[in-house]
């Protein structure tokens, strides 16, 4: 693109194509482009569309940007892998303790009372919420940690962060429980990775 004048402007009132395929701005189409380069205007442009193999996509703004960085960052996936976690144990015991209930043995043995039994499920229920709350968490971060050090998103990020989590909660009990715990984990990771990505 070329103009004949020194001073901004075209001497020419029509737009041509030379033959060496360079184009000649005529003076409103010059001022018009020279306009738009040196504005200040955004150039942004919502109604762009980027093609992609399942169709196009609209490009996203400023917030929509920083509401799905908040939401793949670590910090929100570990307080909502604690909160899942919680929830899960907390179903987990309250089932286990309707269907094993510690009812008292013994001839002088009363019956429960409906505030005893309820006592007894909530303290179920905490319980194993918060051991599954533990374990959402550690295994999140570890895996986080380890993604964003990689800088890949893998099924051996959850290998890896299955293997530490069992293996650390394992280790209370001594090296061949933690051994176990890390193969276990690891294992059950892996499957529910390739589960999660292949089951489409």
């Amino acid at each position: 693109m070329s103009s004949s004048s020194s001073e901004f402007t075209s001497t020419d009132d029509e737009t041509k194509i030379n033959p060496d395929g360079r184009i000649t701005l005529g003076s409103e189409d010059f001022k018009t482009v020279l306009f738009a380069l040196l504005s200040n205007d955004p150039k942004y442009r919502p109604e762009l569309l980027i093609p992609r193999s399942h169709g196009p996509v609209v490009i996203k703004t400023r917030e929509e940007k920083l509401v799905e960085a908040a939401f793949e960052s670590c910090t929100f996936k570990v307080l909502m892998s604690t909160v899942l976690g919680f929830g899960l144990g907390a179903v987990i015991g309250l089932f286990s303790a309707s269907v094993t209930p510690q009812t008292p043995l013994g001839p002088d043995a009363k019956p429960q009372t409906f505030r005893e039994v309820f006592r007894d499920m909530k303290s179920t229920s905490i319980t194993h919420g918060k051991n599954f709350a533990i374990v959402g968490a550690m295994f999140v971060s570890v895996e986080c940690a380890i993604e964003s050090y990689r800088a890949k998103s893998d099924w051996k990020n959850g290998c890896s962060a299955g293997a530490i989590t069992g293996g650390l909660i394992g280790l209370r009990a001594g090296f061949k429980p933690a051994f176990f715990g890390a193969a276990g984990f690891a294992a059950f990771s892996t499957l529910i990775d390739y589960y999660m990505k292949h089951r489409a």
